[in-house]
């Protein structure tokens, strides 16, 4: 009996030996890799931060040794979310001033300024997340009340699309502003000769370049409570659109000491300091970032009227807002582009800024490519402009709860007609038959499932409209998750080492409470994040 014992146990050994070791076995799941036959597994194994094989748990646990093991205990395993566009470094920025999101009035910000101003004594007082379309008063503020609260110290508060602000006299002084000042791209708001504080887009930037920038402690503090929020909520690779090189360095070293372990893909602000790093270093790529695009600025936002169109808005007769640049600027870049080799991801919400962009993309692009040029919002496109983006291989990048966020109020700015070619995320996927999601945090909110929820139900989290918006453009769930993983992936060329959970890929994957297939409308926003993985080791979760 001893020697049978001893047999059996030799035996065991020896069959543990020939298994091939590995980190990770999750196990008792249903995991989603979306591959491209959107095929589920219920186990898989990972090894140095890389799925070594997805498949039946009896079948790996013959095949593999795994050190851990995890029971998701009958949950869903999805890849890891790629928000296809955002300001991550932003967001975390705003972190640290005042949060002016939600507010339903002008006096609530000014309630949540002065008591930001008690706990920070010192130094410009900055803040974000206004939107006058919210209140019952839908107008742009004015600083008669912000110089009284703050005459020696500055302040800018900008709207939450990032395209207007208002500053008090404090900032307009230090940078210079007056009365009858006029620049390209941007307005300086006025009533009856005097300032009334309100900047619209490249006016905002004549204050806000006039603030210190964040020392490293403050940048670092800002970037890992950003990276603690998006792990949160299951993502795990974002799309930062326009930092400065100094900024991306500055990234680096924080990635290169394990303080931030956040995967980003950058895009290079339109500035000729960049340009200039780009042509001396070319793109940059590791594990963990990847800088090899630009994001160039066509035209402002809708909710500020600063999206360029091309008859005028339906609220503001005479009004068809502006370029930021001149056609001929944006056609410098894309020639310096399309010679470096580099992607041009433009922002453009109007009509007749998709219209320009489309255009000059057109004429550098000459037809089908796999350069996988970018339009970032792609908000308001011409039923004529439609086919260009499959005509020349233009990628629409568009962020789902855009449309849910502002379905109140486009009508009224669009007109009935125009608002047909709005948020038309459908009629989009159908010209290249692939669409990457995102948010453009902090302009909208982080959450990953608001972006799932608005993408597919075109609702509010009140349920409204009952019919849903403008639902013949709504994505089917599997469209919306391939929009948030594999699509997204593609948009930054990285399909073939993350977004599904395939052999050889990044083990980022996230394990949700509920299926995101299967769950009943009303109940996706109540969804909860247990647990999100990066490179096979837990960043969030028990």
């Amino acid at each position: 009996m001893k020697q049978l014992t001893t047999l059996l146990l030799l035996i065991f050994f020896i069959s543990c030996n020939q298994k091939e070791k590995a980190d990770l076995l999750v196990f008792n799941a249903t995991i989603y890799t979306v591959d491209s036959a959107f095929s589920t597994a219920e186990a898989m194994v990972i090894k140095d931060g890389r799925i070594l094989a997805t498949g039946k748990t009896a079948e790996l646990e013959k095949q593999f040794n795994a050190t851990e093991k995890l029971d998701a205990a009958g949950r869903f395993v999805y890849p890891g979310f790629i928000d296809a566009h955002a300001h991550f470094t932003g967001y975390g920025q705003s972190l640290q001033t005042v949060d002016l999101s939600g507010t339903n009035s002008w006096e609530e910000c000014l309630e949540r300024v002065k008591k930001f101003a008690v706990a920070n004594k010192e130094g410009w007082i900055t803040g974000r997340g206004w939107d006058q379309n919210d209140w019952v008063m839908k107008e742009f503020p004015n600083n008669e009340v912000l110089d009284t609260l703050f005459p020696d110290r500055p302040v800018l508060l900008t709207r939450i699309d990032g395209h207007a602000a208002i500053a008090n006299q404090q900032a307009l002084e230090q940078a210079g502003i007056h009365a009858g000042d006029t620049l390209t791209g941007g307005e300086i708001e006025e009533m009856e000769g005097s300032l009334t504080g309100v900047l619209i887009d490249n006016a905002v930037d004549l204050v806000s370049k006039k603030i210190p920038a964040a020392g490293p402690d403050q940048f670092k503090k800002a970037m890992r409570a950003a990276e603690q929020n998006c792990f949160a909520m299951g993502l795990t690779t974002i799309d930062d659109c326009g930092l400065s090189y100094s900024t991306v360095e500055s990234i680096k070293q924080l990635q290169a000491s394990g303080e931030l372990k956040m995967r980003l893909y950058v895009m290079l602000s339109d500035d000729q300091a960049n340009y200039d790093y780009a042509k001396k270093n070319g793109p940059y790529k590791s594990e963990r970032l990847h800088v090899r695009s630009f994001k160039v600025y066509g035209d402002g936002a809708l909710g500020s009227r600063g999206a360029c169109l091309l008859s005028p808005y339906h609220d503001k007769p005479g009004h068809y807002g502006f370029l930021l640049s001149q056609p001929a600027h944006f056609d410098s870049v894309a020639s310096w582009l399309i010679e470096q080799r580099w992607q041009m991801c433009t922002h453009a919400i109007g009509d007749s800024g998709n219209r320009t962009i489309l255009n000059i993309y057109a004429k550098y692009l000459k037809g089908k490519n796999d350069l996988r040029w970018r339009i970032e919002h792609a908000q308001v496109v011409n039923q004529l402009d439609f086919s260009l983006f499959g005509q020349y291989s233009i990628i629409p990048s568009v962020q789902p709860t855009h449309a849910t966020s502002d379905m109140y109020w486009a009508g009224e700015r669009l007109g009935m007609d125009r608002e047909k070619g709005a948020y038309a995320y459908q009629q989009l996927l159908r010209q290249n038959g692939w669409l990457p999601l995102g948010t453009d945090f902090p302009v909208e909110d982080i959450s990953t499932l608001k972006t799932f929820y608005a993408a597919v139900v075109r609702k509010d989290a009140k349920g409204w409209p009952a019919n849903g918006y403008q639902v013949e453009n709504a994505l089917s769930r599997e469209q919306a998750l391939r929009g948030m993983t594999i699509w997204a992936a593609r948009a930054n060329f990285e399909e073939n080492e993350k977004g599904s959970l395939e052999k050889g890929k990044f083990a980022d994957f996230v394990l949700l409470e509920e299926d995101l297939m299967k769950v009943a409308p009303e109940n996706m926003l109540r969804i909860k994040v247990k647990m999100t993985y990066l490179g096979g080791e837990r960043v969030f979760g028990e």
